[in-house]
């Protein structure tokens, strides 16, 4: 949720501040965020084995490592904007974190974000900083409005409902 404390290492960083949480592989395609040349401050939370390599070619970046529960949280409330750099995730629930605490998501226009982000809550495009220039226009309350819908009865009531037809008559 949008309401609580930001994470104490993002608090004196130069805006826009642009999070990304996930496991740091190749496979994510970080390095597409790392080197875009988007203005402000780029936040990396998570580990994996990617991390020595791109924090050693990205040192401006501030990496935080991995974040859990209200850590986590704060973090994503002291970003302004989420980016997805993927291009492969199916599914990314970071995403949906990101838009419930209020959080814009930018991201390519691939199956996954595609699927979740909404003109209202984020922006899709082929160039990364496109997306994340639009995306830090879209309204925060909008985002965790819409965030707020993802939850485990809505999951459940679309899993059961997909399987309705396979049920014989």
């Amino acid at each position: 949720r949008p309401e609580g404390p930001r994470h104490p290492a993002m608090a004196e960083l130069a805006g826009p501040v642009m999070l990304y949480v996930g496991r740091v592989a190749v496979e994510k395609n970080l390095e597409a965020f790392l080197a875009t040349d988007a203005p402000g401050a780029k936040v990396i939370v998570g580990d994996g084995p990617a991390r020595a390599a791109l924090s050693a070619k990205f040192p401006d970046a501030l990496w935080l490592g991995a974040q859990h529960g209200a850590a986590l949280a704060s973090a994503y409330r002291a970003a302004d904007v989420f980016v997805f750099p993927s291009l492969t995730d199916t599914f990314g629930l970071v995403v949906i974190e990101a838009m419930a605490c209020g959080i814009p998501v930018a991201a390519y226009p691939v199956t996954g974000p595609r699927d979740i982000v909404t003109p209202a809550t984020g922006a899709l495009d082929n160039d990364l900083s496109v997306a994340i220039a639009a995306a830090l226009t879209k309204d925060c309350t909008t985002c965790a409005a819409y965030g707020a819908t993802f939850s485990w009865r809505t999951s459940a009531e679309q899993f059961l409902s997909a399987l309705a037809p396979l049920v014989p008559a």
